[in-house]
């Protein structure tokens, strides 16, 4: 196994993590009238690009290194989401708008006499986290399973897997499934007994996400460096060649694929208290298309470029959204084809095409200057 970071790495991450846990919320509890004030509206923002750069990361580990391109990731993140809103709606108890102590305000006004079966549990918040995790490993075990083992492959993968957050998109949308149908679940009162709505919280939930981007990234890290991580290159670029030489492709595909799915359930499920809502909408396959873009940017097989796009692509929607809501869509879509086009290996590819530009011109002006009298 390679080293999980080189010093450099370890530099980099360290401080970059030092500076978004310690220096965000230090600057959002400055005074009000103060100049470095963050504003508190900014603290859940730039949590929820931290639960999106975590659902990238998770997509790269399998498209980059795997070249698995699924475009379903979006049903894994919204799963956890829903496994999280589950949780916060039964601790809502009697502040409901119907007052109900067991049953959530949807269920009562859709008529519904008892809970659910698969309700139960969710009360407690160790039931609701390995649900989390557990919903969508199992859901990307059991398809990982049945697809890679007979052999599909390329194109049609990715169609089936978009197939599948479409079929989910369509159940969830069913009032009577029991998630809240077009709505979804929202009103969300407290977490761990602790207020959604306090500064306090907006803080710690944007600490816990960047620790689990951080997490991520090291686990991530640690399967690409070690024999896996060679295997699944190798799965990547010949994976005839490596089932000939007697690897198991099928075994390697589906675990990298569960452990990809259940770090995207993660990121949903801290996505949620942040934003409030879950519904379905979080299920359509134009999101997890989208998430293939913002790892395309980025730079694919690189991890920290995976990061990159889901950060600086969401910060851009953000803003366009708010002041030209209508371009949006052709911003993303030129920026798309214009990193397929000129810059295929996104923005981190293209930083390393610069700086292996300037080495050897580094290197001529050196030795120039030692040849000069």
């Amino acid at each position: 196994m390679g080293p999980l970071l080189d010093r450099r790495g370890w530099i980099g991450f360290l401080g970059t993590g030092l500076v978004l846990i310690v220096g965000i919320p230090l600057l959002n509890m400055l005074a009000d009238d103060s100049p470095l004030h963050l504003a508190d509206y900014l603290v859940p923002l730039f949590g929820k690009y931290a639960c999106y750069a975590l659902l990238a990361l998770s997509l790269d580990l399998v498209w980059g290194y795997a070249g698995i391109l699924s475009l379903g990731h979006g049903a894994f993140f919204a799963l956890g989401g829903y496994a999280m809103g589950m949780y916060l709606m039964r601790q809502i108890g009697t502040r409901g708008v119907y007052q109900n102590p067991i049953l959530p305000d949807f269920m009562v006004f859709l008529n519904w006499k008892e809970l659910p079966w698969y309700w139960y549990g969710f009360d407690h918040f160790a039931f609701a986290a390995l649900m989390i995790v557990l919903v969508p490993g199992v859901l990307a075990f059991a398809f990982g399973w049945l697809a890679f083992r007979s052999r599909v492959t390329g194109v049609y993968l990715s169609i089936i897997t978009q197939a599948l957050t479409y079929a989910l998109w369509l159940a969830f949308f069913r009032n009577d499934m029991g998630f809240g149908g077009n709505n979804g679940m929202t009103d969300f009162k407290d977490l761990l007994g602790i207020p959604l709505q306090t500064a306090a919280m907006r803080r710690g939930l944007y600490v816990v996400s960047v620790l689990a981007l951080g997490l991520g990234f090291l686990v991530c890290r640690y399967i690409v460096a070690s024999k896996l991580g060679r295997l699944l290159l190798a799965v990547r670029d010949a994976q005839s060649r490596v089932r000939f030489l007697g690897y198991s492709v099928a075994h390697a595909q589906v675990f990298v694929f569960t452990i990809s799915a259940m770090l995207a359930g993660i990121a949903g499920a801290l996505y949620v208290p942040q934003v409030g809502i879950i519904n379905p909408s979080e299920f359509s396959p134009g999101n997890s298309i989208e998430v293939a873009i913002w790892v395309a940017v980025g730079g694919r097989g690189t991890l920290v470029g995976a990061v990159i796009g889901a950060v600086v692509i969401n910060a851009a929607k953000t803003y366009l959204t708010g002041s030209v809501p209508e371009a949006w869509l052709y911003v993303l879509g030129g920026l798309f084809v214009l990193v397929t086009l000129v810059f295929p290996r996104g923005i981190v590819g293209f930083v390393d095409q610069v700086r292996s530009l300037r080495r050897p011109r580094a290197a001529e002006k050196l030795a120039d200057e030692k040849v000069a009298p």
